[in-house]
This record gives C-alpha cells, structure tokens and sequence, in this order.
C-alpha cells in the first residue's frame, strides 16, 4: 500500500484529483467507482471544475457507487443519489444512464443486491474512491463483515449513525440499514484510492496501515489489493 500524506484537505483532494485525471485521460469510457459522504467532496469540485475550465470530458465514462440508504430514493435530499446528483453528476457532460446507484427504495432487497452485484461483474472498476469510518469500515461494511462478502443488506453501527447524523435535522433522522458493495466487490476494482482526514480517523488509518488484517476492521483487506493508494491530512495520519 502507498501511503501520500498531505498538509491539509485540499491537498489531500488534489492527489486524489490528479490520480483520478490520470484515469479517466487515459481510458476516456473508464468505469469509476465513487463514493459518498464529506470526504470526497474536494475531489469531486475539482473534478467539476476541471470540467468546465479545461473540457475534461465524461461522456463514455460509466460510474457506480458504493452504498445507498434503505427506504430513501432519488428525489430524497438525504439519499446517497441526490448527493452523487447535485455534487457531481450534474457538474459533469455524463450521461445519467451511465450512472449505477443500489435502488434504496426497492420492495425486493434481496433482488436488488443481486441486480447490483450482476451489475458490478459487467463493470470492473478502473478505480475506486473509498473513504474510510471511525471504525474502519469501508463502504458500509463494518465490523465483523466477511471479506468474501458482495452486495448486501447491512444494518448500520451506532457509531456508523453518529458519524452520520450531522448531515441529518436529527439523530433519528438516520436510516438505520443500507444497501452497499460488499469487501469482494470492492477489491475487484484495478485501483483503489482511499482517503481519510481529521483526527477522530486516526485509529481508523493506523489499523489500516499498521495492524493485522482481520475482518474486525474491514478497511485492512486493502492491504491485500495489488495498487492501493492512501491518501491522508497529517491529522488523519498523527497516529501512524
């Protein structure tokens, strides 16, 4: 595993920036694995922005990603689709049926993971943008997942739903259960670039890079992929 640590958020954004440019310059119809939530949110403005200044073009581009609340679609502000919408896709010349997003609201969950996981086999990831949680979780596999684990059902952590909760009006706001990639899904992807920053992911990030890998916390699989980058500020990496 590489590990870049950087002097802030911003800097930590543009490495991942510039390795995702690298990506999709040159394989212009490359399959990008995209994830939600704070941490990704430089990457993506900067992946607009590169856009509409310099004419990157997403048009042959096809992305999924990793998660999705249960029982919150698209047209819900809190759903993980409209975040993907209104922070990127939109920002971007992709099609929007080349973008894959789980079906939180389908009556059939299990159906659905299998459509998903079908789906995931068809499209092999040229990369895939993780971030890590608190607990070293990574999508929404938390502790104790199997690392031969696909696309499943997982009911959230408390602690997965308090690192979540500031982005709801209230804590019980939350969905409590997500659909998500599972930790075989994700180690398929060709690149994987995972990015942390702030202190409270620093025992996170040390496990990661420093403890044994084992299922208790699922981001240490990735020190098994063949090209993992992690990408961290010196506060997410004070403990390394």
């Amino acid at each position: 595993m590489k590990v870049v640590i950087t002097k802030s958020y911003e800097e930590m954004s543009m490495e991942a920036f510039s390795v995702m440019r690298a990506v999709v310059t040159a394989e212009p119809s490359a399959v990008l694995g995209l994830a939600t939530g704070s941490t990704p949110l430089g990457l993506y403005r900067l992946m607009a922005e590169d856009h509409r200044e310099k004419g990157t073009s997403y048009k042959k581009v096809r992305t999924v990603n990793l998660d999705e609340y249960v029982g919150l679609g698209p047209e819900s502000d809190q759903s993980y689709a409209y975040f993907m919408r209104e922070n990127l896709f939109r920002h971007l010349d992709i099609p929007p049926e080349n973008t894959h997003i789980a079906n939180g609201k389908a009556g059939d969950l299990a159906a659905e993971c299998h459509r998903y996981n079908s789906l995931l086999g068809q499209l092999q990831r040229d990369i895939q943008i993780l971030g890590i949680g608190s607990n070293g979780h990574i999508a929404f596999n938390e502790p104790g997942t199997p690392f031969g684990s696909e696309t499943h059902v997982v009911a959230l952590a408390e602690s997965t739903i308090r690192d979540n909760a500031r982005l709801f009006a209230r804590a019980e706001d939350v969905p409590r259960k997500a659909l998500t990639m599972g930790l075989k899904n994700i180690m398929h992807a060709k690149k994987i670039v995972i990015l942390a920053n702030g202190a409270n992911k620093a025992g996170a990030v040390r496990g990661l890079v420093c403890g044994a890998v084992t299922e208790q916390l699922p981001a240490s699989v990735l020190q098994l992929h063949p090209d993992c980058t992690l990408i961290v500020d010196e506060a997410a990496a004070s403990l390394l």
